[in-house]
């Protein structure tokens, strides 16, 4: 193991590529060598950054965790010879980013963005011109085609058929309504 007394370092976050996938396998091997190997003081944290994502499916909301940087984990750590090689040889751990794998840290900007990413998607999985379902309301079980979509109310307006080829403009909660799928 490396003397650390000649490269005292500072603590940094630098990327670490992974294989697709084991991000989170990564994040627990890396934990675990730290913890094993007495390195608390060297490697202080390590994140798997992700998003939130609200789906809206059969009238249903469900929020989700998406990984925003598929096969990258963080790592703040003060590189040393023996982190350098922890982190390198942790399974599934490909290499740092940076020029020919040698490891550059993050400015404080790609940090923030990498971290701090509080704008949550919504995935509502219907688009303008769609076939929907209303499933709740005085409505319940009509048909209609969206005619615009207002993601900010989270609301659309859907131009639903009546009784005697009649049409009329509603206005609906996104949760209000499910698209009409080709095999329904």
């Amino acid at each position: 193991m490396a003397d650390n007394s000649d490269r005292p370092g500072t603590l940094e976050w630098y990327v670490v590529h992974t294989y697709s996938g084991y991000e989170n396998k990564v994040k627990d091997n890396l934990e675990k060598a730290v913890e094993n190997n007495g390195m608390q003081d060297l490697i202080k944290d390590v994140r798997v950054p992700v998003e939130e994502i609200v789906e809206i499916k059969n009238g249903k909301r469900k929020i989700t965790q998406r990984k925003t940087f598929p096969g990258y984990v963080l790592v703040h750590m003060i590189i040393t010879n023996e982190s350098w090689y922890v982190v390198r040889n942790t399974r599934g751990v490909t290499g740092f980013v940076g020029p020919e794998s040698k490891p550059v840290p993050l400015t404080a900007a790609e940090l923030d963005t990498m971290l701090n990413n509080p704008n949550t998607q919504v995935d509502y999985k219907i688009a303008v011109g769609e076939e929907v379902r209303i499933l709740s309301g005085p409505l319940e079980n009509f048909t209609g085609v969206v005619e615009e979509i207002d993601t900010i109310r989270e609301k659309l307006n859907v131009r639903v058929k009546m009784f005697l080829g009649r049409e009329m403009q509603v206005e609906l909660d996104l949760d209000q309504v499910d698209k009409v799928s080709l095999d329904s």
